[in-house]
């Protein structure tokens, strides 16, 4: 990643990255080594999801480093915050604000607190500050995120599903002028299942007894989406974008 982002960014004239990498510890996690490593490659802010706290030293730091989010809608007594308000210099317009804002499911994941009407509350202080807003809402089941999309369509700039590791190809901008797509998909390798050896994976479901897994090795891909906004808030266009090759 460290090799292609760079690419990414020069090429599509990109003025904020965000990434999803509760998984980037080799499968499970993210430690603060892997975050500044993250940071130092051209990444501008890292969203968590039920993961987070795989990695035990991640509990103390993510206190310290405000551009690592974990969900919003966590209990408010866990470390952490679930936003943050940047200032990105921008190509174009100068100096500009934007909001990031994470979220996790609720159907097939643990209990946490309402996505929706956490949503409310945090936009409700971020468009004090921007109206350019950009959701990470890290679920499970297709319907949720379908209907938070819906249900922030005008509201938001963009609701950007992750955690399903596989890119789907619903990427569309709403009525309202809400980019969405349902998930971005994995930065990981192909010949595998959602990022673990296959084999391992395919064991499991024939037997059902527990194996450890182990991340798998080969040909990667880059997925993401590029999301245009306009400075009102409202997203001009999504693109989906998948770069593969040995990285």
């Amino acid at each position: 990643m460290e090799r292609v982002l760079p690419r990414v960014l020069q090429q599509h004239k990109i003025d904020c990255v965000i990434v999803n990498g509760e998984n980037a510890a080799a499968g499970f996690g993210i430690t603060p080594k892997i975050v500044e490593q993250l940071f130092k490659a051209g990444v501008d802010v890292i969203t968590g999801g039920n993961h987070i706290w795989d990695k035990k030293e991640i509990i103390t730091f993510i206190n310290d480093e405000p551009r690592l989010l974990r969900p919003a809608n966590y209990p408010s007594e866990v470390p952490g915050r679930g936003s943050i308000v940047l200032t990105v210099d921008t190509q174009d317009s100068g100096f500009e604000k934007i909001g990031i804002l994470h979220l996790v499911g609720r159907v097939f994941m643990s209990p946490s607190d309402c996505p929706f009407k956490t949503a409310d509350a945090e936009i409700g202080k971020i468009r004090s500050e921007t109206s350019t807003i950009l959701v990470d809402f890290h679920g499970e089941a297709t319907s949720e995120k379908r209907a938070l999309g819906w249900y922030l369509d005008g509201r938001v700039s963009a609701v950007v599903g992750t955690h399903t590791h596989i890119q789907t190809a619903d990427e569309e901008v709403l009525p309202g002028g809400t980019a969405y797509i349902t998930d971005v998909g994995m930065t990981g390798p192909t010949r595998s299942v959602i990022g673990i050896e296959k084999e391992i994976a395919i064991k499991k479901f024939l037997t059902q007894m527990p194996h450890r897994f182990e991340t798998a090795e080969g040909p990667t891909v880059l997925s993401g989406v590029i999301i245009e906004t306009a400075t009102s808030g409202i997203s001009r266009s999504i693109q989906r974008l998948q770069i593969s090759e040995q990285f």
